[in-house]
């Protein structure tokens, strides 16, 4: 029998075949168990820190709208006719002070009849004196029978007239010296002088409006607010008040209008202003301004805002479950304090949320729990929220 004797190419051929075959055969049987335990561990989404709901108080605000004006304006007018303007000294603007000059008329005529009138009283006295005089001689006659009853009645009857001749006359003195007063135009009251009429030359008419004045400078929020709002304000209810200017102003509440409105179901709240401490006082009478009721306090649960995720209109946080997965939950949000955010229901009150970093996350995602940072040290006086 012959020996088959193969040629050195070949042997190479037949040992490459085996070695492809042995890798093939190596990379089809898979991986190890280990290996696939490996495979199988799925990787954490995102490192995250955890929060608990915290039971804090939160203040109770009620928002309202309105116009800042003047408290009380009052009208400073002529008050005698057909004076002329001589002098102006204030102009819009000017804080004044009760009894201030705010202008002034021309005397040359209210006084030449001043002078006129007291020379017609001096008359009247004289005339007066005179008729007193006669009546006491013919009551000194009337027993001696020099005199008859009418002339001694005449002369009783002189007596008593140029009296009520002289009281007329001095009546029309003061009168016209009162007309000479008002050749002033005093200040009824301290304030801000809001509008100016006068002008020098003009000459006005009894009644007619010279200034007008904010009283005392007061100034009042008249705030807008709806009949089922209505009862949770009463006298001294305080308020923070923002002009448009963005002066901020504090507020009390000092009357409660007594009707409402049948067309907008509102009603009228006056507050009484005043400008904060440090604060410009930029805020003007017909100014728009937003403000905001204190109503007190009330107990709310509250998470950081980071924790709260809005998404399609609607508020969601991300529990954290035992095995570190995360479940979306619907919450109902509330009051906005700081960085905290109350919520009003949904979410259990010992429940573990992701603090930061939940709008990165799905419902069932992987997380891994990161320890929170260490808290700054507190003073020895500071106190935390009551739970």
């Amino acid at each position: 029998m012959k020996k088959i004797q193969l040629k050195p190419a070949a042997l190479a051929a037949i040992a490459l075949a085996v070695l492809v075959a042995g890798a093939a055969v190596f990379f089809m049987r898979g991986k190890s168990p280990e290996e696939d335990k490996k495979a199988a561990v799925v990787r954490p989404a995102l490192t995250v820190t955890t929060a608990q709901p915290e039971r804090v108080s939160l203040p109770v605000k009620l928002a309202a709208n309105g116009n800042i004006v003047a408290w009380q304006e009052a009208i400073v007018g002529a008050e005698a006719p057909g004076q002329r303007i001589a002098q102006v000294h204030v102009n819009v603007g000017d804080r004044v002070r009760k009894g201030e000059v705010l202008a002034t008329f021309a005397e040359g005529t209210p006084q030449a009849e001043l002078a006129q009138f007291r020379a017609t009283v001096a008359e009247a006295e004289a005339a007066a004196a005179d008729a007193a005089a006669n009546a006491e001689r013919a009551r000194s006659l009337q027993t001696t029978g020099a005199l008859s009853a009418s002339q001694i009645n005449q002369y009783l009857t002189a007596e008593k007239t140029a009296k009520a001749k002289l009281e007329a006359a001095r009546a029309v003195l003061q009168a016209q010296q009162v007309r000479v007063s008002q050749t002033e135009v005093r200040a009824p009251d301290a304030g801000i002088i809001s509008a100016r009429a006068a002008t020098v030359g003009a000459v006005v008419g009894n009644g007619t409006e010279l200034f007008r004045l904010i009283r005392q400078g007061r100034l009042e929020w008249r705030a807008e607010v709806t009949s089922q709002e209505l009862g949770r304000i009463t006298t001294g209810t305080t308020a923070l008040v923002t002009a448009a200017s963005g002066a901020r102003l504090a507020g009390r509440v000092r009357t409660i209008g007594p009707t409402v409105d049948p067309q907008t179901r509102s009603a009228l709240v006056y507050v009484d202003v005043t400008p904060l401490p440090g604060m410009p006082a930029s805020a003007r009478a017909g100014m728009f301004a937003r403000g905001e009721f204190d109503l007190g306090a009330t107990p709310a649960i509250t998470l950081p805002q980071a924790a709260v995720v809005v998404r399609d209109g609607f508020s969601y946080v991300y529990r954290v479950n035992p095995d570190n997965r995360v479940s979306q939950v619907k919450v109902q949000t509330g009051r906005v304090v700081g960085d905290r955010i109350e919520i009003v229901n949904g979410l259990a009150a010992d429940a573990r949320v992701v603090a930061a970093g939940a709008g990165f996350l799905n419902d069932g995602d992987l997380v891994r729990i990161a320890e929170a940072p260490a808290a700054a040290a507190r003073p020895a006086n500071a106190s935390t929220a009551s739970r």
